[in-house]
């Protein structure tokens, strides 16, 4: 056998391309250029792997010192040998002495690339004017393309998305497939925000649509503008990095496999990436795991000052303040809506692209919700003075000042509300998921995630102990806010004597206050408080306790939603492809809660002749859903599946309505031995985000895409590359969804039919 070192191509990749799309040699040697005659021949094969160790190598050499002594402590844990080529390099690094590339710094031991100062807006520019007439942009688009297609949607759109931003009026357009609505709201946005001065946000429901905005349509955009537009992409906390947290793990030891490999991939990605955005990484489902530990998230309390002036967020955030268009999702667009501060800065006109999802989207934010997690991570922060958290810190900082006791409640007595506490919200959530289970509905749901819905009058004794249990804790929580606020008079008064470290603790101990206000909020509308929101248990029955939320939402959202948005707004353009229901705005405008009377409505058709360009086909040979087993219905479908595929030669799309149905139609088509030659992509089965699973796809000949819910809108594959889609079920919302059974029964008491008038 051989002994000797072993370097593993793959894990050296994975560590030193943190972004690449795919780690498969055909793949990287894709993104290296380099030519592989012959995949998958054990000679080219070899010679391709042979060149890529070549750049490996390359790239691993230019790596800093501090990354490389980072690289020498962590892969001790790797599978291979890569230990000793690290030392080797570093060697010779440390004998010459060091000088980084001018992109690259160094801050608190760790190698970061260097970020260019925020860019100021040119303010001067005043004479901008909006091509008004067709002949004006059509000179304008050519002058950026010679091969511009004249699109009359296109230019219609852009008249009225302007005039809308012009006199202060919500607008809604549905425009159809290939009418190339990004472009015809993004040019009129430019132009409004370079002569109001305004900033406009735009907002997607995917990150598909953000990335397709900020690769493609805004360089596009700015092409054909005259003048400079500065965009900028704000996702939620979590999306980015904390460098503090992830500095405080590379101190922390015995970690297992996939958490070295993904503290390596992000040692490189940090000499690289300007965003610290998560998904820029192409992280395995461990590394995922690993993520979690170090996500931006607010209730840090490292919170040490110096991180603070390369934080990615805080960076995030202030791009935002200085750009012209702001692009984000619909929650980000929504948090105005909740009580909780709102992330985006001040903005008094949007743009909603898909916009049919805004209403879902909305009933998050107007409703409340509870979950085991949150609360006990929230309690945890604070701790019984036994743990030595933020409660003994607040303690010690109470007994060193001169402060008299007066009518502050006794530290003995201030822990015992706090352990009662910790005990009663145990109890609450374990209540909780036994009323899930004792539901009816449980019964017949064989889901991972069960939903049961709470009805106005809590039945039956469990349903009683929840209600008694919820009471207390609103009680508790109530108690411990009175305690801590007149603790934080006491010490306000005093505040000249603290020094800034006990400064920081009181900061600390201020929000925490405004978080137990916000749960203190959720338990009363959700357990004691008659309201007309839906509520709803839901349990994933793998880990009932930890993993059981109680949720309250309104089952129309439209009234609010003007209320809290719309009217708040000057001017909001709400666009997508599907926004009329036979042929009229009427179910959107009363989602939404719009008055038809104000509101300016635009329906584009599609240019593609649907007619001469695709055909639809039902097919009757298939087993009913609800007479066979779901294996015999997917092996029924499996054999439909490889039949068009190989008459389409691969190239289309699969849709499911559930990820259990996906997966076994993909285990049968790889078992079937039919399909050799061809790729077969599953989401939720082969890594990657979607946008990743999307450009692997088209990248082969003869592929195939099995993809579920959220594949179903938005993806934007052109031409040639998909020329068949698969729907294998219709996606109606279940029945059983507590929400949609609140809508139905809505819809009924008002005379209509529920079938028709919601789900169809």
């Amino acid at each position: 056998g051989y002994e000797g070192p072993i370097l593993d191509t793959v894990e050296m990749a994975r560590i030193l391309y943190p972004t690449a799309d795919g780690y498969k040699l055909t793949d990287l040697a894709e993104q290296e250029n380099l030519t592989h005659e012959r995949p998958h021949q054990a000679d080219s094969d070899a010679l391709v792997t042979a060149e890529l160790f070549l750049r490996l190598h390359k790239k691993l050499s230019s790596l800093p010192l501090k990354t490389l002594q980072q690289f020498a402590r962590l892969s001790v844990g790797l599978k291979s040998n890569l230990k000793q080529l690290v030392s080797a390099i570093m060697s010779e690094k440390s004998i010459i002495d060091e000088s980084l590339p001018d992109t690259v710094e160094n801050f608190h031991n760790l190698a970061l690339k260097k970020i260019a100062p925020l860019e100021e807006n040119d303010t001067d520019i005043t004479d901008v004017k909006f091509p008004e007439t067709e002949q004006e942009k059509i000179a304008m688009m050519q002058n950026a393309f010679s091969s511009f297609e004249i699109k009359n949607g296109q230019y219609v759109m852009m008249d009225r998305v302007y005039h809308s931003f012009q006199n202060h009026h919500h607008t809604l357009i549905e425009a159809g497939t290939g009418v190339g609505k990004s472009l015809a709201y993004l040019l009129p946005a430019a132009f409004f925000v370079k002569q109001s001065g305004s900033r406009i946000v735009v907002s997607t429901h995917t990150i598909q649509l953000q990335e397709q905005l900020l690769s493609k349509e805004i360089p596009l955009m700015n092409e054909i503008l005259p003048f400079k537009v500065t965009s900028v992409l704000l996702k939620g906390r979590s999306h980015y990095l904390s460098l503090e947290k992830f500095a405080q793990t590379l101190k922390e030891d015995n970690d297992n496999y996939d958490t070295i490999l993904t503290k390596m991939q992000i040692l490189v990605w940090l000499i690289e990436t300007e965003t610290g955005d998560r998904d820029e990484l192409n992280l395995s489902s461990g590394g995922m795991i690993y993520w979690n530990k170090v996500k931006g998230d607010q209730s840090v309390f490292l919170q040490n000052k110096v991180w603070g002036e390369r934080d990615f967020y805080k960076r995030a955030k202030a791009a935002a303040k200085k750009a012209d268009l702001i692009i984000t999702n619909h929650s980000m667009l929504l948090s105005d809506l909740s009580s909780k501060a709102s992330i985006l800065p001040d903005f008094d006109y949007a743009v909603i692209d898909e916009g049919h999802h805004l209403e879902k989207a909305a009933g998050r934010f107007l409703g409340y919700s509870l979950d085991y997690l949150s609360v006990r991570l929230l309690l945890t922060q604070f701790g019984t003075y036994e743990t030595r958290q933020l409660f003994y810190k607040m303690e010690q900082i109470l007994a060193s000042s001169k402060l008299g006791n007066g009518d502050i409640l006794h530290t003995f007595e201030l822990n015992q509300i706090v352990s009662d506490l910790f005990y009663e919200s145990d109890e609450f959530f374990k209540i909780a998921a036994v009323v899930s289970k004792k539901a009816p509905s449980a019964k017949k749901n064989s889901n991972v995630r069960l939903k049961t819905r709470l009805n106005s009058v809590l039945k039956g004794k469990e349903s009683i102990a929840l209600a008694i249990s919820g009471e207390r804790m609103a009680f508790l929580l109530k108690d411990l806010i009175h305690a801590l606020n007149i603790r934080l008079e006491w010490i306000k008064k005093e505040k000249n004597q603290l020094s800034s470290e006990q400064k920081g603790f009181m900061e600390e101990i201020y929000s925490f206050v405004i978080e137990l206000e916000e749960l203190r909020e959720s338990f009363y509308e959700l357990i004691l408080k008659e309201s007309g929101l839906v509520k709803w248990i839901e349990v994933d029955t793998r880990s009932p306790q930890n993993a059981t939320t109680i949720y309250a939402q309104p089952a129309t959202v439209g009234e609010a939603l003007n209320r809290r948005f719309f009217q708040q707004k000057k001017a909001v353009v709400i666009t997508s492809a599907t926004l009329t229901v036979k042929q009229s705005f009427d179910y959107m405008l009363n989602e939404l809660g719009l008055d038809r009377h104000k509101v300016e409505m635009l329906k584009i058709d599609s240019p593609f002749e649907y007619k001469k360009q695709v055909q639809l086909l039902i097919s009757d040979d298939l087993p009913d859903i609800k007479s066979v087993s779901t294996e015999d219905y997917v092996t029924a479908i499996t054999e439909h599946l490889i039949s068009i595929a190989e008459a389409t030669k691969g190239r289309m799309l699969i849709l499911f309505t559930a990820q259990e149905m996906l997966k076994k139609t993909y285990e049968l088509m790889k078992e079937s031995g039919f399909l050799n030659e061809y790729a077969i992509i599953a989401q939720g089965i082969t890594s990657g985000s979607r946008s990743r699973l999307t450009r692997n796809f088209r990248r082969y000949d003869k592929a195939i895409l099995l993809g579920t819910s959220s594949f179903w809108e938005g993806v934007d594959i052109p031409g040639e590359d998909l020329s068949c889609l698969v729907i294998v079920r219709l996606p109606f919302s279940s029945p059983d969804e507590p929400l949609t059974q609140a809508k139905n029964e809505l819809i009924s008491q008002s005379g209509g039919n529920p079938f028709a008038d919601y789900s169809l």
